[in-house]
């Protein structure tokens, strides 16, 4: 579907341009928020894969994992605030 890829583009870009404005922890780096470290590095290895992806023929096993990991790219920015959020109640 031309337009859900057209969509998802767009809100793959806006998300990064509404992450700063929804910035809601109280310090200003991951080192004190260990899940949200290794969440990173998940990211890190989504977007490769990704881009990996992007490059492969549109065939049956690329598709799945294609939408798989579109899937987990944006999961990624509704868990992380969460895991935030958690970290910073357990520690006050």
């Amino acid at each position: 579907n031309k337009l859900g890829g057209v969509i998802a583009l767009i809100m793959s870009i806006a998300i990064l341009f509404i992450l700063p404005i929804i910035h809601v922890n109280n310090s200003q780096g991951l080192q004190f928020y260990p899940l949200n470290q290794i969440l990173f590095w998940y990211m890190v290895i989504i977007i490769i894969l990704l881009t990996w992806i992007g490059a492969r023929p549109v065939e049956d096993p690329y598709i799945l994992t294609g939408q798989i990991l579109t899937v987990l790219y944006f999961m990624y920015y509704l868990i992380n605030p969460l895991i935030i959020k958690m970290w910073d109640s357990l520690l006050n």
